[in-house]
């Protein structure tokens, strides 16, 4: 066979292995099913201007991770950017997803699509500071492997679903900053994973925190700015290793004098609430980094020692019903 017919015959052949073979083309290393969804969800969210440089690799588009190994899509990320419209039908269409984050994106709004329940994978979703409009999905609770979930800062309105509660390993929920009405599902008291944060703060939750979550040893909890009543004594205890509370800004009442605090607390808000009784001595063995039982019906002399007054001024304190010690300016009598 003459030479020239053998190069041809050859490039023939390092074609067709392209052709066949996409992986061992530069441009196109990712999976070619991950491509056409996130072809997908260009033409969704992109407005007429392209989200990516398309002709790359779409491994390398901005965003976007996919397996050093099997080169498929594992993560998809949205970083303060403007986009408009809704989050697209076809993010369910990654079966190897495990991460969505749509984080301080302007315009995007809407509910989050039924089609995330197809991600069996899915571990990480922060879908925060956008406009996600209507309820949280009970279908959320089809997402068995998520250990942590992110909604804050949108416009979702109505309760919060108790099918959360159904989902394993769930470790971090995050609902502050929302809309959200009725009461805190007893339910969630079934999450006794370690280290659990709950953070559903600047709502229009009401009612009582459920008894059940006195099983619960969180790690962070604040229910601060909702419309929350009762008596939270159950959630402190010797045993509890949370380091973070803030119950501010609610119709909490309970008597505070025989608190039983763990070393761990370092956190620690109150303020606003009809809280009564006298601050415990065991607060001043604390390495407190935040602090305030302002607003309250305390009384009593403050103790004297730890952070207590080294840390902390006045306004800590203030408008209680009579304590008095430094660093208020009122004499003990």
């Amino acid at each position: 066979m003459p030479t020239s017919a053998i190069t041809h015959h050859l490039l023939l052949v390092l074609l067709s292995l392209l052709l066949v073979c996409p992986s061992l083309s530069k441009d196109d290393k990712c999976h070619m099913e991950d491509k056409r969804v996130l072809l997908k969800i260009n033409k969704a969210l992109s407005n007429g201007h392209d989200l990516w440089t398309l002709d790359l690799d779409c491994c390398s588009w901005h965003g976007v991770t996919c397996d050093d190994t099997t080169n498929r899509v594992t993560a998809l990320a949205f970083l303060q950017i403007d986009l408009p419209g809704r989050i697209p039908e076809a993010i369910g269409d990654f079966p190897y997803l495990q991460t969505i984050i749509f984080h301080k994106v302007t315009n995007l709004s809407g509910p989050i699509p039924y089609s995330i329940t197809k991600l069996k994978y899915l571990n990480f979703l922060d879908i925060s500071w956008v406009n996600l409009t209507g309820t949280i999905p009970g279908y959320l609770g089809q997402l068995k492997n998520l250990t942590y979930l992110n909604l804050s800062y949108n416009n979702l309105t109505g309760p919060i679903p108790s099918s959360l509660s159904q989902i394993p390993k769930l470790g971090y929920i995050n609902l502050s900053r929302n809309k959200l009405t009725g009461t805190i599902p007893a339910s969630l008291a079934n999450l006794k994973g370690n280290s659990l944060y709950l953070i559903l703060s600047h709502n229009q939750l009401s009612g009582e925190v459920p008894a059940s979550f006195g099983e619960i040893d969180f790690r962070n909890i604040d229910l601060s700015r909702n419309n929350l009543q009762g008596d939270i004594y159950m959630l402190f205890g010797y045993k509890k290793t949370t380091e973070s509370m803030d119950f501010s800004r609610n119709m909490f009442e309970f008597d505070m004098s025989k608190l039983q605090i763990h070393k761990s607390l370092a956190f620690f808000d109150i303020n606003h609430n009809k809280i009564h009784g006298s601050i415990p001595t065991v607060m001043t063995e604390l390495e407190l980094q935040s602090f305030n039982v302002s607003y309250n019906r305390l009384c009593g002399q403050i103790p004297q020692g730890g952070t207590l007054q080294t840390r902390f001024d006045y306004s800590a304190y203030f408008h209680n019903r009579c304590l008095c010690g430094a660093p208020l300016n009122v004499t003990c009598k």
